[in-house]
């Protein structure tokens, strides 16, 4: 096959991502506020219940259990604070291991610093673009031994308590299997679905194959809060944990203000709560908007040489969260050049987070051999994604 130089190629995606959104500048990822956020929001104010107490923080957290099909959902002030939480009442303790992607937002190993624990780095494989179970199995049968129902890092000697897959631009992990490993290997099952409401495996919801799984509300999300995140768990007891933990371990009292453990400010302000009933009014419509731009760019790009739109993963339902493309191996030199065409041109793309097992914050940490996630981060880039672009 002939070569395809540098700028052809850059011109050939950039043709190709106006055939489909138009001709005006576009942004990676924008809210649309099209529904009865102004109506909820003053109802909201008018109250002056706007912090951490109000009936939209209920309604909502009911509404979100409900569509994910999670018996509980906790709202609170963002997907970190989430996963902080969900952690933490797991049983990660301080100086214990937890695995995760090293192809993830920062977010997913702040979390398990934030409990003293320490973030070991695995593989991801091309298909979903979430952790390699295969090459993970492997891994953990050479490196780790079972002591007392624990798994032991046999070079560090320490615990490795949970396994935290994250949903990659809403693309669904292999979760069945990821659960069998973590089962075999008494791992807590934690999922970071921040970027997956809306995205299903085997027709059942990201968030609610794990112990706990979290969502998050960003401004550039599939829905928006403003701010916000959602604790979700089958388990009453800590769902009822999460909550008074989240509302800084406040014994309920009309006047008094006593707190039995160490707990966080972390709930959802009732405000961004009653944005967040809004948008979920309008979610049917905007993952249907979503479908719609990722067929239309199919389409447009089935003709080009030299890179793929990323695909949902079989047996699985995505959000499309952020529409990707994928270059070919042999074009992923000229991924640079590519974003340096089209964000100059008005088209907002972005290459993948940097891999965090090469992050200064993180480079001390276990990391397994991580080839795929290196081969995938030069060559993965987020274009215009907006459900209102098409």
């Amino acid at each position: 096959m002939k070569r395809i130089s540098k700028t052809i190629l850059a011109d050939e995606i950039v043709v190709t991502i106006r055939s489909v959104v138009g001709s005006e500048p576009v942004a990676l990822h924008e809210p649309t506020f099209s529904g009865n956020e102004l109506i909820y929001l003053k109802e909201c104010l008018d109250s002056t219940f706007v912090s951490s107490v109000g009936k939209y923080v209920d309604r909502f957290e009911n509404e979100i259990a409900e569509f994910t099909g999670s018996k509980h959902a906790i709202a609170v002030v963002n997907g970190t604070a989430a996963l902080h939480i969900a952690l933490k009442l797991a049983g990660v303790m301080p100086g214990d291991e937890v695995l995760v992607p090293t192809l993830t937002f920062v977010a997913t190993a702040n979390a398990v610093t934030y409990c003293g624990a320490i973030p070991h780095f695995v593989d991801s494989e091309e298909m979903t673009l979430g952790i390699d179970v295969e090459k993970l199995k492997t891994y953990l049968s050479i490196n780790t031994k079972q002591r007392s129902g624990q798994c032991i890092n046999i070079s560090t000697g320490r615990v490795i308590r949970a396994l935290v897959p994250m949903h990659t631009f809403g693309h669904p992990s292999d979760l069945e299997s990821l659960q069998l490993v973590a089962d075999k290997y008494h791992l807590a099952l934690i999922e970071d679905a921040a970027e997956s409401l809306g995205s299903y495996y085997r027709d059942r919801h990201t968030g609610t194959f794990g112990l706990f799984g979290t969502l998050s509300f960003n401004g550039n999300k599939t829905i928006t809060t403003g701010g916000g995140g959602v604790i979700l768990t089958d388990n009453e007891q800590l769902a009822r944990h999460a909550k008074h933990l989240t509302t800084t371990a406040k014994i309920p009292h009309a006047w008094e203000y006593n707190h039995d453990e160490i707990g966080y400010n972390y709930r959802m302000p009732n405000i961004n709560a009653a944005l967040g009933c809004a948008q979920l009014e309008q979610l049917p419509l905007k993952l249907k908007g979503k479908r719609s731009l990722y067929q239309a760019y199919k389409v447009a790009f089935a003709s080009i040489s030299g890179v793929r739109l990323v695909n949902e993963p079989p047996y699985c339902r995505s959000n499309f969260w952020l529409q990707t493309i994928l270059l070919d191996s042999e074009y992923a030199n000229q991924r640079d050049h590519i974003l340096k065409t089209t964000n100059e041109v008005g088209l907002m793309t972005r290459p993948v987070w940097g891999l965090l097992h090469q992050s200064p914050a993180f480079i001390k940490c276990e990391t397994m051999d991580c080839t795929c996630a290196e081969n995938l981060s030069r060559r993965l880039i987020n274009i215009p994604s907006s459900k209102q672009l098409i």
